[in-house]
C-alpha cells in the first residue's frame, strides 16, 4: 500500500475520521463500519471500491453486504454476531428466574429491519413456554417514558429488550427504567448491567471488535475482502447483577448463577 495506512471508522450512518475531511475523499485505506447495520449499509452505498469491515447482528447476505458467506465477493467481509438469534433464549432465562410469570413484556423498535423476525421467534418461544408476551414500541426517546408506563400498568414478570441500535444507545436510560417500575429485564449488552440491568445474555463485543481488527489487519497487509469469509462471533455471555436483583426482591436461582459468566455483587 505503501505510505501510512488510513483507518475510517463508522458508528452509525455517520463517518468519523481524524480529521474533517470526507473519508471518501481522502481515499482511506479500508473502513470499519462498526456501528451495526446502519453503518455497514451507509459504508457499502459510499464506495464500490474501498475494502469495508463490518460488524452486524443480521444476515449479512439477506440485506445485500455480501453475495454469500464463504466468498463475500465486491469490497466488504466482516462478522456477524447471534444477537438476534439469541432472543429467545433470553426469554427463556427471564422464564427460569420467573417461573411463576405468566406474562413477558418486549421492548422492540417497530422501524428496526428484524423487529418482525424478534417479535415472532419471541412469541413462538413463549407458545412453548406457556406463556402470554405483549410487545411494546420505542423508536425515539419520547416513547421510552409511556412505554414503562405502560408496564408499570400491566406489570409483567419481566422484560427482553430488543436487539437494535437506538434501545442499545439508551442503556443506562432503560437500565434505570427498568429498576423504577421494578421489572426484571435482559438485554443483549454487558454494559446494561454494569449500569444497573438486571441481566444480559448476547455475543461478547470484544470478541466482535477482535475478529474485525483481525479483519481490519490483513486488509491493510493487501488481502482482499472478497476472499475474506464473513467470520460469526459465537462467545455468548450471560452476566447478572445480584444488586438489582436484591432491589427488586429477586432471588436468583442456584443454577442460574452457575451459569453466568460474571455476577455483579
Amino acid at each position: 500500500m505503501g505510505g501510512t495506512s488510513r483507518l475510517c471508522q463508522m458508528y452509525g450512518p455517520a463517518v468519523r475520521c481524524k480529521t474533517d475531511e470526507s473519508c471518501i475523499g481522502r481515499q482511506v485505506d479500508v473502513i470499519a463500519a462498526a456501528g451495526g447495520t446502519p453503518s455497514a449499509v451507509a459504508a457499502k452505498a459510499s464506495t464500490a471500491t474501498i475494502p469495508i469491515v463490518f460488524a452486524v447482528a443480521v444476515d449479512p447476505v439477506k440485506i445485500g453486504l455480501v453475495t454469500s458467506l464463504n466468498r463475500p465477493g465486491g469490497n466488504l467481509t466482516g462478522i456477524t454476531n447471534l444477537n438476534v438469534e439469541v432472543g429467545p433464549k433470553r426469554l427463556e432465562l427471564l422464564h427460569e428466574l420467573m417461573p411463576t410469570a405468566t406474562m413477558i413484556a418486549a421492548l422492540v423498535n417497530p422501524t428496526n429491519s428484524n423487529a418482525e423476525t424478534q417479535w415472532r421467534d419471541l412469541e413462538a418461544t413463549a407458545r412453548t413456554l406457556g406463556l402470554q408476551i405483549r410487545v411494546l414500541h420505542a423508536s425515539a426517546d419520547r416513547d421510552l417514558d409511556p412505554a414503562f408506563a405502560t408496564l408499570g400498568q400491566l406489570r409483567p414478570g419481566g422484560l427482553v429488550i430488543g436487539t437494535d441500535l437506538f434501545l442499545s444507545s439508551r442503556i443506562e436510560q432503560l437500565a434505570a427504567l427498568a429498576l423504577r417500575y421494578s421489572v426484571p429485564a435482559i438485554f443483549q449488552y454487558r454494559e446494561f448491567v454494569s449500569a444497573g440491568g438486571l441481566m444480559s445474555y448476547g455475543t461478547s463485543p470484544t470478541d466482535s471488535y477482535h475478529q474485525m481488527g483481525v479483519y481490519t489487519g490483513r486488509i491493510l497487509k493487501g488481502e482482499k475482502p472478497a476472499n475474506l469469509p464473513v467470520q460469526q462471533a459465537t462467545k455468548i455471555e450471560l452476566l447478572i447483577n445480584m444488586r438489582t436483583a436484591k432491589a427488586l426482591g429477586l432471588t436468583i436461582p442456584l443454577a442460574l448463577l452457575g451459569r453466568a459468566d460474571e455476577v455483579i455483587e
